[in-house]
């Protein structure tokens, strides 16, 4: 459904792409991972239309982007990071703008906006101006704005930046059921526990391209984990391994003595680390 391949932009000295390359096929959620200035917000903005890549191509099904622009956003939906409401007027208000931007009309456009203010918990403030909304409750409006034509591709750039416990869980309900629908899903994010709960793979970014592909488990089998020990004795350990099981196992077939035992596993930073280690040699 969605094919990048070969990105490049950039800024004057600046490369925000340099080579990136991500495939999302239908019904499937891409967890797109990195540090901030890999690329992640650059090649969504890229896909989106809002800026035209100086090399490389994006296929939205079957439709060239740069050169299709009007006809590949018929196909996307957009929940940039940063909120982009009229803040003056209603969400029913911003939901008819939004909606009809994308070709829904009449009891279409209505029945669209009633689902998905339900789905999103928002019926109850539909006619409420936006500048009186909570953070949580602007999320889950954004969030609206991209969902409502059913797009078969859906973007979605920190959708929960700030969000309190309800707004991530609705939210999170709505991208799993419309990847179950057939949608190709970009959700980029810092917060690894959201991309586990939408049983999402991984794609990292790190400097313009993509470093690292596959099921979140699967790229984090391969980093250590760190046993930390603190022996009766007062002393403290930290072995790294693989194997933490095993290693607490022959530490006590040497006499230790263990107070506590805690068991680090391997984190998203720790593979931003690693996979930041490979790129730059």
């Amino acid at each position: 459904m969605l094919v990048a391949t070969n990105l490049r932009k950039t800024y004057g000295p600046v490369t925000a792409l340099a080579g990136f390359d991500l495939a999302v096929a239908s019904g499937e959620i891409v967890g797109l991972i990195g540090h901030n200035g890999a690329g992640k917000t650059t090649f969504v903005e890229v896909v989106a239309g809002l800026i035209r890549p100086d090399a490389g191509r994006v296929m939205l099904d079957g439709v060239d982007v740069p050169r299709e622009p009007r006809r590949a956003r018929a196909r996307l939906g957009l929940a940039p990071q940063e909120i982009a409401l009229y803040l003056s007027a209603s969400v029913r208000q911003n939901l008819r703008l939004f909606g009809a931007l994308a070709g829904l009309r009449r009891r279409g456009l209505t029945a669209a906006i009633e689902e998905t203010a339900t789905a999103l918990d928002l019926v109850d403030v539909l006619d409420r101006p936006v500048a009186l909304l909570s953070g949580g409750q602007r999320r889950r409006t954004q969030a609206a704005t991209a969902l409502l034509h059913r797009p078969g591709v859906l973007l979605l750039d920190e959708p929960t930046v700030g969000a309190d416990p309800t707004t991530r869980a609705a939210l999170l309900a709505v991208v799993r059921a419309r990847a179950a629908d057939g949608a190709a899903v970009v959700y980029t994010t810092h917060y690894l526990p959201e991309l586990a709960d939408l049983g999402a793979s991984l794609a990292v970014a790190s400097s313009g391209r993509i470093v690292a592909r596959g099921p979140a488990e699967e790229l984090l089998a391969d980093l250590p984990s760190r046993l930390a020990v603190e022996l009766d004795d007062g002393r403290h350990l930290d072995v790294v391994t693989r194997e933490p099981a095993e290693a607490l196992a022959g530490l006590l077939r040497d006499g230790a003595v263990p107070r506590t035992v805690d068991i680090h596993r391997p984190s998203l930073d720790d593979l931003y680390h690693r996979l930041g280690e490979r790129s730059c040699a």
